[in-house]
């Protein structure tokens, strides 16, 4: 058994460098608050307020660095609490993206680009060739603990620079009763 550490994803966004410039000014580059887990990608200092049809959030930290396509990563709570219906899909699938406006120090963009990401495992080819684990495949995941649960269509993504790591949103990680930073989960 191989044990897969869990990290959870609070929302929050990757924007287009053409939609960082609307928002914080032109060329205006992010500043790295921390690094995270995967090779390269860091939380920024800078967050956006994000507003649907219900109200509005004050707070959406922005993960770096920019990417080809703005993309905004909500839990099914924070979508209803703003009052629009994002579709479920593996990160970076943004058909049928709900709109969503963004509002920056330096101006407001409204894009369509909102979804709730698939829960998945980060991998390395080396990985998941050990594990019999292949790129968009499906699999189930035990997590242990106080409420422990069992999680079906767990998307595998397979990348040469991933870090092995089980990616869950707040209220996934919630509903499994999962405190602190060292929580693991295992292949079933």
């Amino acid at each position: 058994m191989i044990k897969i550490p869990i990290e959870v994803s609070a929302r929050h966004l990757h924007l287009s460098q053409a939609d960082l410039n609307k928002l914080f000014g032109a060329g205006y580059k992010l500043k790295v608050l921390k690094p995270l887990s995967q090779s390269g990608e860091f939380a920024a200092k800078e967050t956006v307020q994000l507003a649907g049809a219900k109200e509005a959030m004050k707070s959406a930290r922005i993960v770096g660095p920019v990417r080809q396509k703005t993309q905004v990563e909500l839990a099914l709570s924070d979508a209803q609490a703003l009052g629009i219906k994002p579709p479920l899909r593996v990160s970076g699938d943004l058909r049928s993206a709900a709109k969503i406006k963004l509002i920056g120090p330096a101006g407001q963009i409204i894009v369509k680009a909102a979804i709730v990401a698939l829960r998945h495992i980060h991998i390395n080819p080396a990985q998941a060739k050990k594990l019999k684990l292949r790129d968009g495949q499906s699999i189930k995941i035990k997590i242990n603990g106080i409420r422990g649960a069992i999680l079906d269509k767990v998307a595998v993504r397979v990348k040469p620079n991933f870090k092995l790591a089980l990616h869950l949103d707040t209220d996934e990680a919630n509903a499994a009763g999962l405190r602190g930073h060292k929580n693991y989960g295992e292949i079933i």
